[in-house]
C-alpha cells in the first residue's frame, strides 16, 4: 500500500537557493512541468464546457417547453441548490491543504478512508468512462442528423452511411481522436478544451443574438404520428420575436409526450434531464495534479464556472419564453439552428460541446484511474495505469480508460446507461458533502480551511439533497449504485488499506466519545445496571491466551483492559521503554479477537505498578472494577502461540504484510525453576491492595485446561454437556458469617450468570453447592436460596451438601472469624486438613450428575453424568498480617488442587438486586 508523507516532513519553506517547496515535490523541475495550469485553462474551462454539455443547446426548448418558464426557473434554482452545496464542501476541502492527483478522489479517500474512498473512487471513474461513452454516441448523433444517409433531405447532406456497425466506426474515430489529445497530456488538453470554449462561446453568442435580430418567422416541424393512427400532420412553430403574449403563454407547466421517446413527461422526468447535463462540476478537481495551485484554483474557478453556466441557462430560459411559442419548444428541440443568424456555427457548437465534454471525461477519468493505481487499493488489475511518461502525464491510465471506453461503445445506445451516470456522479458529490461534513463535525484542530464559507448544515443539506435527486432520477440505478458501494467498501475491507492516510471516522468516534463519557456520572450509578468492568494483568501473553478470552467472556459488555508491568526506573532509562510496546500488544488483541484496552506501565515493582494502573485506568465512569489475575502456583507456562490457530504465523517470522510476527514481539514463556518478577508477598499484597480500594478480585487457575470451544466466539451448544459449579460461600469457614446471602456470595452468582449468557457457555447447567453441618436440617437453606434465585431471575439447581462428606475431616467445633485459619489462630496443620477437606468435597461433586454417583472429573462424561467445566469459588481476604501471606497462598493452593478450571472470586460491592 502507498504511504502517506508526513505534512512537517514533505514540506519545507525554502530550499537551499530560497526556492520554495511544496508538499507534492513541487520544487523541482519534474513538478513544475507536472503542475503547469491555470485556473481558467485547468479549471473554468473544463467545469463550463461539463456542465454546458449538449444540454445547453439541445435541451433548453425541452424544458421551457413542457415545465413553462416558472418551473423551468424553479427546477434550474434547485439544481444549481443542489450544486451550489457541493461546490462549497470542495471549495472548504481543497482549501484545507494539499490536493495532490485524483480530484473528488483524493478528497473523499484522505478523509473517508480507503475503503469508502477507493470505492467511490472507482464508480465516479466508471462514471467518466460510461460519460465519454454516452458524450461521443451523443456526437455521433448529432453528426448522423446532419450528415446521414438517413437523414432528412431538407436539412442535410446525406453523405454518411448509417448503421450500427458504422455508428460504432464514427464512435471509435472520434475516441481515437480524443483519446490521442488525452494522451498527449494535460497541456494539449488544456489548449484544445480553450479552443473548444471559444467555439462553444461564440456559437452561444450567435445564438444569444439571433433572438434579437431575428424577426418572426414560422418553422416548418417534422410530421409527427397523430394519436389516433391516422397520417402524420404537418405542424408549424412560431418564433415571435420578443412577444408578451408569448411569454404569458408560456408561464405554466405543459407537460406532453416527448417526441424522441414517446413517453409523457412529468416534473421529475424533466428535471431529471436538466440536472443530467449540469453535472460536471467535478471535471476542473479531477484536473488537480496538473494545476499550479490547486488550493486556490479548484473553488475559485468551479465558483466562476457555476456562477457563469448559471447566467447563461437563465438567460436562454428568459429568451426561449418570451419568443418561442410552445408547439415550436415541444415539437423541435434543435430550434436553436432554425432561429440562428447563421444554422452552421450552431452546429460546431454542438459539435464542440460533445467533444469537450467526452476530452474532459477522459482525462478525468483517467486521472482518478492513476490515482487509484498509485494507492494500490485494488492490486494488479489496475498496475498498468500507473505507468508515467518522463512530464508525468499518466498514459498508461489514459490508454487503460480508452479501452474501458471502447468496450463501452459496443453497447450502442446508452440512453438507460445515462441515468446510471448521473447517480454515479451523485454518489460521489455526496461522498464529497459527507467529507466536509465528517471533517466539521469532528472538530479537529487541523480542519481550517481558508475558505469559510460553509457550515455542517451545508454539508448535511448537500447529503440529503445528493441522495434525494439519486432515487428521484432512477431509484433503481441509485439503490444499485448503494449495493455496488457497499460490495466495493467490504472488498477493500477484506483486503485491507493504508492506515496512515488518517480516518476521520477516528476523530468522530473520539469527539463522541468523549461528550458521552463526560455525561456518564458516576454518582447517578446505580445496582440495576452493574457490569463487570476487568483490568486484567498480564506477565506474558503467551502463556495466559485462554485467561485473556475467559475474562473477554466475562466482561458483559463492561470495560475491558489489559494491563501489563514493565519493571524499570525512569530515572535510570534513556527514553520510556513502554511506548513502543503498544503496537505489539494491540495487534494481540486484533489477533486474539477480544474486545479490549491496552494499558502499559513502567514501575520498580509489579505490586506498585498494578497500583498504578488499578488507579488510573480507565476515564470517567468507565474505569476498572474488578481486578484478574493468574493464579500463582508451580505449573510451567505454556506457550499457547504454539497451539492456537489464530497465531500460526509464517515460517520466516513475518506476518502478512511483511510486518514482525507475534512470537517475535513476546518474550518465550519463563523457564521451570526461573526467577519470577514477582514474589509470593507482593502477589497476595497486590490483591490487599485491590480490595483496599475497593476492588473486586478474581484469581483464575488451570484455564489452560479448558476446551477452545468454551472461549470461541461462537456458539457452543452443539457441544456435551457440563456443568459450571459455584461455591457461594468461604469453604475455608463454612458455617461463619451470614453464608451464602453475603455480597461477595451473590457476586458469585453474579459473574457465574453473566457467563451463562455468553454463546459458548449457552449449554452449561448452573449448579449452585451449600455446605450444611451434621446437625443442620436439611431443606431450610435450600428453600430460602430457590427463593433469591427466583427474585434474581437465575435458572440453577441447587444441591445441597454435607460438610465432611466425602472428605476425611470434620466440621469445626466452633465459629471462627474470617481469616482464622490463615491468620494463625488455628495451627498450620488444622487449617490445612480444613483445606484438604474442602478441596475433597468439590471433587467429589464435580463428576455427580444429576442423580449420578460421585467420580473424579476425567470420568465424568460417563455414566456419572456431565463434567464439570468450570468451579467458581469463595476467595477468603488475605490475612491482615503480612507474615501469613505465604501461608494464605499455600491454603489457596491446596483449597483449588486439581479441581480443574477455576475462578477463585471476592466480591466487594453490591452487584444485583430485586427490583425493576
Amino acid at each position: 500500500m502507498a504511504s502517506e508523507n508526513s505534512p512537517l516532513l514533505a514540506y519545507r519553506l525554502l530550499g537551499d537557493e530560497g526556492v520554495a517547496f511544496s508538499a507534492n515535490g513541487g520544487g523541482g523541475a519534474g513538478g513544475a512541468s507536472a503542475r503547469k495550469l491555470s485556473t481558467f485553462l485547468g479549471v473554468v474551462v473544463p467545469t463550463v464546457l461539463s456542465m454546458f454539455s449538449i444540454v445547453v443547446f439541445l435541451r433548453i426548448g425541452f424544458v421551457v417547453g413542457h415545465a413553462g418558464l416558472l418551473q423551468a426557473l424553479a427546477m434550474l434554482l434547485v439544481a444549481y441548490f443542489i450544486l451550489a452545496l457541493t461546490v462549497l464542501s470542495v471549495c472548504a476541502i481543497a482549501t484545507n491543504g494539499a490536493v495532490r492527483g485524483g480530484g473528488a478522489y483524493f478528497m473523499i479517500s484522505r478523509t473517508l478512508g480507503p475503503e469508502v474512498g477507493g470505492s467511490i473512487g472507482l464508480m465516479f471513474y466508471l462514471a467518466n468512462v460510461c460519460g465519454c461513452a454516452v458524450s461521443l454516441l451523443g456526437l455521433v448523433e448529432a453528426v448522423l442528423d446532419v450528415f446521414g444517409a438517413d437523414s432528412s433531405p431538407s436539412s442535410g447532406l446525406q453523405v454518411l452511411p448509417q448503421g450500427y456497425g458504422w455508428s460504432l466506426l464514427y464512435g471509435s474515430l472520434l475516441l481515437g481522436l480524443v483519446g490521442g489529445v488525452c494522451t498527449l497530456g494535460a497541456g494539449l488538453y488544456a489548449r484544445a478544451s480553450f479552443l473548444t470554449f471559444l467555439l462553444v462561446s461564440g456559437s452561444l453568442a450567435s445564438v444569444l443574438v439571433s433572438f434579437v435580430a431575428v424577426g418572426p418567422r414560422s418553422i416548418p416541424l417534422a410530421p409527427r404520428p397523430s394519436p389516433n393512427g391516422s397520417s402524420p400532420q404537418p405542424q408549424v412553430g412560431h418564433f415571435t420575436g420578443f412577444n408578451s403574449s408569448t411569454l404569458k403563454a408560456n408561464l405554466g407547466a405543459g407537460y406532453a409526450k416527448d417526441y424522441t421517446t414517446g413517453a409523457m413527461m412529468t416534473f421529475a422526468s424533466v428535471f431529471a434531464v436538466l440536472f443530467n447535463g449540469c453535472t460536471g462540476i467535478m471535471a476542473g478537481a479531477n484536473m488537480s495534479g496538473e494545476l499550479k495551485d490547486p488550493s486556490r484554483a479548484i473553488p475559485l474557478g468551479t465558483i466562476i464556472a457555476v456562477t457563469y453556466t448559471f447566467f447563461i441557462y437563465t438567460l436562454l430560459f428568459f429568451l426561449s419564453s418570451f419568443t418561442c411559442d410552445r408547439t415550436l419548444l415541444q415539437e423541435d428541440y434543435g430550434f436553436f439552428r432554425a432561429i440562428s443568424l447563421w444554422p452552421p456555427l450552431v452546429l460546431i457548437g454542438i459539435y464542440a460541446t460533445s467533444l469537450s465534454a467526452s476530452m474532459s471525461s477522459l482525462i478525468g477519468a483517467s486521472r482518478i484511474l492513476h490515482a487509484l493505481a498509485q494507492d494500490d487499493l485494488f492490486g494488479v488489475i489496475l498496475a498498468p495505469a500507473k505507468v508515467v511518461s518522463r512530464t508525468g502525464n499518466p498514459w498508461g491510465a489514459v490508454l487503460y480508460s480508452w479501452g474501458l471506453v471502447q468496450l463501452v461503445l459496443l453497447a450502442g445506445k446508452l440512453n438507460t446507461l445515462a441515468a446510471v451516470v448521473t447517480v454515479f456522479y451523485l454518489v460521489a458529490y455526496a461522498a464529497v458533502d459527507l467529507s466536509c461534513l465528517s471533517l466539521e463535525w469532528a472538530s479537529a484542530p487541523n480542519f481550517r480551511p481558508t475558505f469559510s464559507l460553509f457550515s455542517w448544515h451545508t454539508c448535511l443539506l448537500g447529503v440529503a439533497s445528493c441522495l434525494l435527486m439519486m432515487f428521484l432520477i432512477s431509484p433503481g440505478a441509485a439503490g444499485g449504485s448503494l449495493l455496488l458501494m457497499g460490495l466495493l467498501s467490504a472488498l477493500l475491507t477484506a483486503r485491507g488499506g493504508p492506515s496512515s492516510w488518517g480516518y476521520v471516522s477516528q476523530a468522530l468516534l473520539f469527539h463522541q466519545v468523549r461528550k458521552y463519557l463526560l455525561r456518564l456520572d458516576v454518582r447517578k450509578e446505580h445496582v440495576k445496571f452493574w457490569r463487570p468492568q476487568l483490568l486484567l494483568l498480564v506477565g506474558n501473553p503467551r502463556g495466559a491466551l485462554p485467561l485473556l478470552r475467559l475474562a473477554n467472556q466475562l466482561k458483559k459488555g463492561g470495560l475491558y483492559v489489559l494491563g501489563h508491568v514493565t519493571l524499570g526506573d525512569l530515572d535510570c532509562l534513556p527514553s520510556d521503554p513502554v511506548q513502543p510496546q503498544y503496537g505489539a500488544w494491540l495487534s494481540l488483541v486484533d489477533r486474539a479477537q477480544v474486545k479490549a484496552f491496552v494499558d502499559l506501565t513502567l514501575s520498580p515493582s509489579v505490586r506498585q505498578g498494578a497500583q498504578h494502573l488499578l488507579r488510573i485506568s480507565g476515564l470517567g465512569g468507565m474505569k476498572p472494577n474488578t481486578l484478574v489475575l493468574g493464579f500463582y502456583d508451580d505449573a510451567a507456562p505454556q506457550d499457547h502461540f504454539l497451539t492456537d490457530p489464530a497465531f500460526s504465523e509464517a515460517t520466516d517470522g513475518t506476518q502478512e504484510g511483511g510486518s514482525p510476527a507475534l512470537s517475535t514481539l513476546f518474550p518465550p514463556p519463563r523457564a521451570p525453576g526461573s526467577p519470577r518478577a514477582l514474589s509470593p508477598q507482593d502477589y497476595v499484597a497486590t490483591v490487599a491492595d485491590a480490595l483496599k480500594m475497593n476492588k473486586n478480585v478474581v484469581l483464575a487457575r488451570a484455564c489452560g485446561a479448558l476446551p477452545p470451544e468454551r472461549l470461541s466466539r461462537g456458539s457452543g451448544g452443539t457441544s456435551q454437556p457440563h456443568h459450571v459449579d459455584v461455591w457461594p460461600l468461604n469453604l475455608l469457614r463454612p458455617r461463619g458469617g451470614p453464608g451464602y446471602v453475603d455480597v461477595c456470595g451473590l457476586f458469585l452468582l453474579q459473574m457465574a450468570t453473566i457467563l451463562g449468557m455468553v454463546p459458548a457457555w449457552h449449554s452449561a447447567r448452573l449448579r449452585i453447592f451449600l455446605c450444611l453441618g451434621p446437625r443442620e436440617a436439611p431443606g431450610a437453606a435450600e428453600g430460602r436460596l430457590r427463593a433469591l434465585l427466583s427474585q434474581l431471575r437465575i435458572r440453577a439447581e441447587v444441591q445441597e451438601v454435607v460438610w465432611g462428606e466425602g472428605a476425611g475431616a470434620g466440621e469445626p467445633e466452633e465459629e471462627e472469624e474470617e481469616g482464622d485459619f490463615v491468620n494463625g489462630r488455628r495451627g498450620d496443620a488444622e487449617a490445612e486438613a480444613l483445606a484438604c477437606s474442602a478441596n475433597a468435597l468439590v471433587r467429589a461433586q464435580q463428576g455427580r450428575g444429576r442423580g449420578g454417583g460421585p467420580g473424579g472429573p476425567e470420568g465424568a462424561d460417563g455414566e456419572g453424568g456431565p463434567a464439570t467445566a468450570l468451579t467458581f469459588l469463595y476467595l477468603p481476604r488475605p490475612p491482615a498480617d503480612p507474615a501469613c501471606y505465604t501461608r494464605y497462598l499455600a491454603l489457596l493452593e491446596t483449597l483449588t488442587h486439581d479441581l480443574g478450571p477455576t475462578l477463585l472470586i471476592h466480591g466487594v460491592t453490591p452487584v444485583t438486586c430485586t427490583d425493576l
